[in-house]
């Protein structure tokens, strides 16, 4: 296991960067990044994969929701999707390496590997080596995590020296409806956290109360949570969890 920073559980995560589409910064744009380190907020991104092979920073599987474009990540390569204008602002879908470069160890960065393949098993491992390949010299506080453990297992053996987490959930039929209910009942217990070798886990807020994480929690597990839109949500949150990602309010400046 790779220890967590310190640094990681020192500040509120602003999620998908400090977005704020009235303000120009959509979310896991560049000028989100650049208003949260301007805040000195940690940030969370996350990973999509272009054809060609390229970890993207940009939250969904369809470009429909976020750009003026439609269809599959998956079916543009770098290149064009670079070109493809966020709504809201006036950049393009940046690549992970941008983002690195942008950030430059000033704040601690939480990034989501996101499933590829929808049942949350093994993958084909190609974004799991554009991360890899990505964060090979980075030298500030960074940590990978994913929903889906076989990837978060595959980022083991490509990045051992970068801390890892779970993301994990009570992984609802409501909020997982193409999910398997045996998958989702496994998931919810969350078994693969050792064969992970895990630092940590990113916890849904709502269901901090999950007697698989304070199980986790007394075996000395950080406990990160997800996605808290409050000040009251956060002192709710802050009784089991180390740390928040928040989105739509400040948290208090960190110290």
């Amino acid at each position: 296991m790779t220890a967590l920073p310190e640094a990681f559980l020192a500040v509120p995560f602003a999620h998908r960067g400090l977005h704020d589409v009235a303000d120009s910064r959509p979310e896991n744009s560049r000028a989100a990044v650049r208003a949260a380190i301007a805040a000195g907020y940690g940030i969370e991104i996350d990973l999509q994969l272009s054809r060609d092979g390229a970890a993207m920073v940009f939250h969904d599987y369809d470009l429909g929701r976020l750009t003026p474009e439609t269809g599959p990540v998956r079916q543009r390569e770098a290149a064009a999707l670079e070109r493809i204008p966020l709504t809201g602002g006036d950049e393009g879908i940046p690549g992970l390496p941008e983002i690195l470069a942008l950030v430059a160890g000033r704040v601690p960065l939480l990034i989501e590997l996101k499933d590829q393949h929808g049942q949350m098993g093994p993958t084909c491992g190609t974004l799991e080596a554009a991360t890899a390949a990505a964060l090979t010299g980075y030298m500030g506080p960074v940590a990978v995590m994913s929903f889906n453990p076989h990837m978060v297992i595959d980022m083991a053996a490509r990045a051992p020296d970068v801390p890892r987490g779970l993301v994990t959930c009570a992984f609802t039929a409501e909020d997982w409806p193409l999910l398997r209910e045996e998958t989702r009942a496994r998931l919810r217990a969350i078994p693969d956290y050792d064969a992970a070798g895990a630092a940590f886990v990113s916890h849904e807020a709502d269901d901090l109360d999950s007697p698989h994480l304070a199980r986790l929690r007394a075996a000395g597990a950080a406990v990160l949570c997800w996605t808290v839109r409050s000040r009251e949500a956060e002192m709710r949150a802050r009784a089991v969890a180390d740390t928040v990602t928040f989105e739509g309010y400040l948290p208090a400046p960190p110290a």
